[in-house]
């Protein structure tokens, strides 16, 4: 991942009517292993990680850098957004914007990933006006392209990719409903 160009990192919390986006901190480190070792969180992700290989993997707080916001609800995380400029993993996403958002279970079903995607999102606009945003996404992850679709994301093309039918879309800020 790369960095986000003329960005000053990192902005203040983005606050929503029930969330708070910011910079990770020490006390998510529990949260953030929950997350990245959950099942179901990495069904679409190729599997979760071993409890023990994150930790082994994260010895202090979560990392910071730019472009990676925790979502807080009320004090505690319940996930994660990212905004980072494609490093290439995906040919059609190299050198864009590319969102990503992992949600712990027990926030899920509830608007909590759409109302943190739409600040993301306004808040990249915002800093980098005209400048597209990427989306990819297994199809069969129904949860991710109905949420694609809230956000204003445009479908660009289908494509095999590690092992699954992908989905990839584009979001600028002249196309999104906000």
């Amino acid at each position: 991942m790369t960095d986000l160009g003329p960005v000053v990192w990192p902005p203040a919390p983005i606050s929503t009517e029930r969330l708070v986006l910011r910079e990770p901190e020490a006390r998510d480190r529990a949260a953030v292993i929950e997350l990245f070792a959950s099942p179901e969180v990495g069904t679409y992700l190729g599997g979760p990680q071993s409890r023990a290989e994150v930790e082994r993997a994260m010895p202090g707080a979560p990392g910071r850098r730019p472009g990676r916001f925790i979502v807080d609800l009320d004090g505690a995380m319940i996930g994660q957004i990212t905004l980072t400029k494609g490093t290439g993993h995906l040919r059609q996403a190299a050198g864009k914007a590319e969102l990503g958002y992992l949600f712990l279970p027990q926030a899920w079903g509830h608007g909590y990933a759409a109302e943190a995607c739409t600040a993301a999102l306004n808040w990249f606009a915002g800093v980098l006006p005209g400048e597209p945003v990427v989306l990819a996404a297994q199809t069969a992850n129904t949860r991710s392209m109905r949420l694609a679709a809230k956000l204003g994301f445009i479908e660009v093309e289908r494509f095999e990719a590690y092992g699954a039918e992908q989905w990839f879309g584009m979001w600028t800020s002249a196309t999104s409903d906000d």
